[in-house]
């Protein structure tokens, strides 16, 4: 691997082979301690209830102890500039853990830490998340090549992470969305340009679900798009992802979400609690992959002992 983990394009296909079975032993074996008597700085802009925990869990179980430093805290790109955040941080620290509006903020962290950055969301990408869902796809017997992933709703950061494994993975995955809410173009066009899977976008959220295999959905309104909830609402009330638009599933498709939830929102209750739903596998996820991720960078960027 990459010093820093940004974006799930800084792994190869065979890295992400590897990540899945060292995260299928660190859920078995307790024993392995990469980061006993080392330190994680987590800087969070945002806030988080899945990401801050399973990040502090995995680095404790890893051996390690968590440092979380809100933006309050620190300011981060207004009272401290990045460069230097990044250059004290890597004098204390093993690992930098950042969850952040801007991703050039998180490139220039990187770019003057000493020590491995992992990205743990932007509003570009989110690259831990989509791991975690893969490896929860593999988990249920289902990561094949040409596995169809259907999301329904707003081609935001998530979407833009899928993009980025399906540039590595050969899959079939489908964004409907409606116009004006669709991916990153650069990310989505490299993505087409790797040929490794058939990527479409389709404004008929009907035609995207039909024989998926997956079935994913996210809020229509993300953190610091709040002022255009109303008018994401209207633009996504034919997006739901509901009872009739899984029955144009295979009968044994997997409905994910990456939480938080808006229930009978984008998702109804009935689907979203329902025996097709593995939200709750995929949150656990998020634990088991980045141990994985961390184990990775330490064992190889390990800085001062």
């Amino acid at each position: 691997m990459k010093k820093d983990f940004l974006s799930i394009l800084d792994l190869t296909p065979n890295e992400l082979d590897e990540l899945f079975v060292l995260a299928d032993t660190l859920r078995k074996d307790t024993r392995r301690h990469p980061l006993e008597g080392k330190t994680a700085a987590l800087i969070f802009q945002k806030p988080s209830l899945r990401t801050r925990v399973s990040f502090e869990v995995g680095i404790y179980q890893l051996g390690g102890h968590p440092i979380f430093l809100s933006q309050e805290g620190i300011g981060l790109g207004q009272r401290e500039s990045a460069s230097d955040v990044a250059k004290l941080l890597s004098r204390y620290n093993h690992l930098i853990v950042a969850r952040l509006f801007d991703h050039q903020l998180l490139l220039d962290l990187a770019s003057y830490s000493d020590i491995p950055v992992i990205n743990a969301l932007t509003d570009l990408n989110h690259p831990c998340q989509i791991l975690a869902d893969m490896y929860t796809i593999r988990q249920h017997g289902k990561l094949r090549k040409g596995v169809k992933v259907a999301f329904i709703g707003d081609g935001n950061n998530v979407v833009n992470s899928w993009l980025e494994v399906a540039a590595l993975y050969p899959m079939h995955f489908v964004l409907a969305a409606p116009k004006g809410y669709d991916p990153d173009k650069d990310i989505l066009h490299r993505a087409q340009r790797a040929g490794a899977s058939t990527i479409e976008i389709q404004r008929d959220p009907a035609v995207a679900a039909e024989n998926a295999d997956v079935i994913y959905t996210d809020v229509w309104t993300s953190m610091g798009q709040e002022v255009e909830a109303a008018k994401r609402k209207k633009a996504f009330k034919n997006y739901q992802v509901n009872e009739h638009l899984l029955a144009l599933a295979k009968q044994d498709c997997l409905v994910m979400h990456c939480m938080p939830a808006h229930r009978e929102e984008e998702i109804t209750v009935g689907v979203l609690d329902g025996k097709q739903s593995v939200i709750f596998d995929q949150a656990e996820n998020r634990l088991h992959i980045q141990k994985a991720i961390m184990t990775k960078l330490i064992e190889q960027y390990a800085g001062k002992d």
